[in-house]
């Protein structure tokens, strides 16, 4: 990671801890009182092949239905009504600023894989993971969609772990590595504003 990009990770990420703040305990609050503890989901995530950190995100399931899975169809009844909220504004990711400060990730880059998808596929990943795992990135955004349409079909973990290995790895891995090739600062700025306009355009 460039200088420049860790420079404006932590001052971005010091302004929306200050801004954020009282949203953030509103949310925490909200997760508190409607579905109890804990509050904090942690996950466990590769920031490099061999190297793993500890994703934050607001719990937006049920505590029986947690497990380290990609999200399809099976798991939509354990998602809570205020989890539902959260994941189509993208409030889960605010405790993400703290992985971001600590160094784990940036604002922009791949999103970080479960060890186990790394483990099954480690040429894409030893690519993919020379850089930093972002909150958002090229592949979020222009592939996200479409993974939540595949990944809607499936009704059981196998065959959406097997759906995500083929059909979602490899596309992301592409657009991931395109963005790698290109990245600028002005690069991930843009990535950023996109971001924030597709949440409050339509909802996350």
């Amino acid at each position: 990671m460039s200088p420049g990009k860790r420079v404006m990770d932590i001052a971005l990420a010091l302004l929306l801890v200050v801004v954020l703040l009282i949203p953030t305990l509103l949310v925490a609050a909200a997760i508190l009182v409607l579905d109890g503890r804990p509050i904090l989901y942690p996950s466990k995530r590769m920031k490099a092949p061999g190297q793993s950190f500890i994703l934050w995100k607001f719990r937006t399931m049920t505590n029986s239905g947690r497990d380290a899975s990609v999200s399809g169809a099976y798991k939509q009844s354990r998602i809570t009504k205020t989890g539902r909220f959260l994941r189509r504004k993208r409030l889960d990711e605010l405790p993400q600023l703290w992985n971001i400060l600590k160094g784990d990730m940036s604002f922009v880059g791949p999103r970080p894989p479960l060890p186990r998808f790394v483990r099954l596929c480690p040429l894409v990943y030893a690519e993919v993971l020379e850089n930093r795992p972002g909150v958002t990135g090229l592949a979020t955004l222009v592939f996200h969609r479409r993974e939540e349409q595949l990944l809607s079909r499936c009704h059981s973990q196998a065959e959406t772990d097997d759906v995500y290995l083929r059909r979602c790895v490899p596309a992301k891995a592409k657009i991931d590595l395109i963005w790698a090739r290109n990245r600028t600062l002005c690069f991930d700025a843009a990535l950023i504003v996109r971001t924030v306009r597709r949440v409050f355009a339509s909802g996350g």
